[in-house]
């Protein structure tokens, strides 16, 4: 049995309470947390300083370095776990087990995670706009421009409520150490298994294992967690974003409604975007925030729909361990039959159809003994105005909405990847100025391609540092 302790500023802790962390489809317990509390969480915020201190005795530079090795040893390496070891293999097969993820898709988003480790050192330079990092270790300098300028760090210690749903997420926090920036991570349920082997990959690659804290526990852990650091990221549905919206101090990340928006001057070509259109719905089971919840086109959608459906609809849930396997389980109880009710509510308007239902050949909740699959579903949507033009579901499903392109930026609401298939200079001008698009894809790009020397959603240079006005007098030190 693998009994993994909470970690508090690099140290083993056993609690007396423990969590099982099971098998979603046969109840076999994997593994045992020991479990945190919130009165733990307060006691050990007091020693947060000591963690920034210990990652200023390195330089920007051999941290990142640290950060090229601990990219191979996650990817590669059998490293420690709780009471034993793990190796790449059981860290996919336990990951798979206990989430529902296909085991195909667990070895992609450890592929995800180690890319932007051994990729940090450009990570950083697009980030910062090529800002010598030493600026941000000493907190001034002189710019390339000469100019003198100061970034003052705003947090110790990054607090993350992590999920379990989508473990590409991570690759949102790794850039912190780097920035000398301790971390304190709440892990998702069922889902510990990829912060664990980070701490333990950055642990073997020399960052020293006192900056980081792990607390696995209920969710009055994970409130402590935000309400104690000066800087949190959380991770959860549009409720989680709209109670954090006023919060400086917590950026929280939600569902993304992307979408794909088809310019007039190219509609009457749809079938050459196609491809992306399908991929940008199905890839990671539709889990992440960055998968297309809705297509947007002035015409031709409904042949677009049944176009889609005819490829994705026929899909079924397979076992985890097939290489095929496209579709995640459901492992929280009575969540993809929630899902599944609202859908068929969205049914009950005149201006929505389930076009798949030609193409499934079955139902689209699929119940199994100890989990559940929802089955790819396309919908057509002909008023812009109707609720199902604008919904997300963490599984492979998508509007597509019919809308004139003169209304489209008003009405596709807040969305996290927004990619516009157009050449048309006057709309694409329209597009750069949408306040509501955050991360904007002009061309046949999938909604899913993401560019890691982007930001992802707000740039964590802006969210762990601050530019300041400094004026210093003194003559250079010799």
């Amino acid at each position: 049995m693998i009994d993994i302790p909470v970690i508090r500023w690099g140290k083993s802790y056993e609690s007396l309470e423990k969590a099982d962390v099971v098998h979603f489809e046969t109840g076999e317990v994997m593994a045992q947390m020991h479990q945190a509390n919130a009165g733990l969480v307060k006691m050990d915020m007091r020693k947060s300083a000591q963690a920034r201190a210990r990652l200023r005795e390195f330089t920007p530079d051999a941290l990142i370095d640290m950060c090229v090795k601990a990219a191979d040893l996650f990817l590669t390496a059998e490293l420690p776990l709780g009471n034993g070891t793990q190796t790449p293999d059981q860290f996919c097969a336990i990951q798979s087990a206990t989430t529902g993820l296909p085991l195909n898709m667990a070895r992609a988003n450890m592929g995800k995670v180690a890319f932007v480790l051994k990729n940090m050192r450009e990570t950083l330079d697009a980030l910062t706009r090529g800002l010598p990092l030493e600026i941000l270790h000493k907190g001034y300098g002189v710019e390339d421009r000469g100019v003198m300028v100061s970034y003052q760090s705003t947090t110790d210690a990054l607090g993350l409520v992590l999920p379990s749903n989508s473990p590409g997420v991570h690759t949102l926090w790794l850039p912190a150490i780097p920035l000398q920036t301790g971390l304190v991570l709440k892990p998702g349920s069922s889902e510990p298994w990829t912060p664990y082997r980070l701490f333990e990959a950055f642990a073997v690659a020399g960052v020293p294992r006192e900056v980081f804290c792990l607390y696995p526990g209920p969710h009055d852990v994970g409130n402590t967690v935000l309400d104690t650091c000066e800087r949190a990221m959380i991770f959860g549905g549009q409720a989680t974003v709209d109670k954090y919206a006023a919060d400086p101090r917590v950026q929280a990340h939600g569902p993304g409604f992307s979408k794909i928006l088809l310019g007039d001057d190219v509609v009457d070509q749809w079938q050459d975007y196609l491809d992306i259109m399908v991929k940008s719905v199905l890839i990671n089971g539709g889990r992440s925030c960055i998968n297309c919840s809705s297509i947007w086109a002035s015409r031709h959608t409904e042949e677009i729909a049944h176009a889609i459906a005819q490829q994705i609809g026929p899909i079924d849930a397979l076992p985890t361990t097939d290489e095929n396997a496209a579709l995640a389980a459901f492992t929280m109880e009575g969540a993809a039959t929630a899902m599944n009710s609202m859908i068929d509510e969205g049914l009950n308007s005149a201006a929505v159809t389930d076009v798949t239902e030609k193409y499934r050949g079955g139902d689209r909740l699929v119940q199994k003994e100890r989990c559940d699959y929802l089955r790819p579903t396309v919908l057509h949507v002909s008023d812009c105005d109707d609720a199902m033009a604008n919904s997300e579901f963490m599984f492979p499903f998508v509007s597509v909405t019919r809308c004139p392109q003169q209304k489209m930026l008003k009405k596709i609401g807040s969305t996290l990847v927004g990619t516009a298939v157009t050449k048309d200079e006057t709309w694409i001008s329209e597009l750069v100025d949408a306040r509501n698009i955050d991360r904007l894809n002009v061309g046949p790009v999938p909604t899913c391609a993401l560019n890691w020397l982007q930001p992802h959603e707000g740039n964590i240079i802006d969210f762990l540092y601050r530019n300041r006005a400094f004026q210093n007098s003194l003559p250079p030190a010799h």
